[in-house]
């Protein structure tokens, strides 16, 4: 039996996930945010789409200590107080940087 398919939908889908993914990212940091970019709206959606597809290699490449962060001790996931400490972190320089 052939499973060629299978192994085409399959990657195609994770292909596709990462598309939607910097496809919205594009939209929402310019019309939403009204951000400037080179290029306008198409160089937006050409940098959220490498960096997607990036972050998705990235995370092929790292599984092992994603696996470990999410699971320490077998009780916390240290992403969502990694990440919240590093978005503040970038609020509070930028409120920073206007007083």
């Amino acid at each position: 039996m052939y499973s060629g398919g299978y192994m085409f939908s399959y990657y195609f889908n994770i292909g596709l996930i990462y598309f939607i993914i910097g496809f919205i990212v594009a939209l929402i940091y310019f019309f939403v945010f009204k951000k400037k970019a080179i290029g306008r709206f198409w160089g937006a959606l050409i940098v959220a789409l490498v960096g997607s597809f990036l972050g998705g290699i990235i995370e092929y490449i790292a599984q092992p200590v994603i696996d470990y962060l999410s699971n320490l001790n077998n009780a916390v996931n240290v992403f969502p107080p990694l990440i919240t400490a590093i978005i503040l972190m970038w609020l509070f320089s930028k409120v920073s940087d206007k007083v």
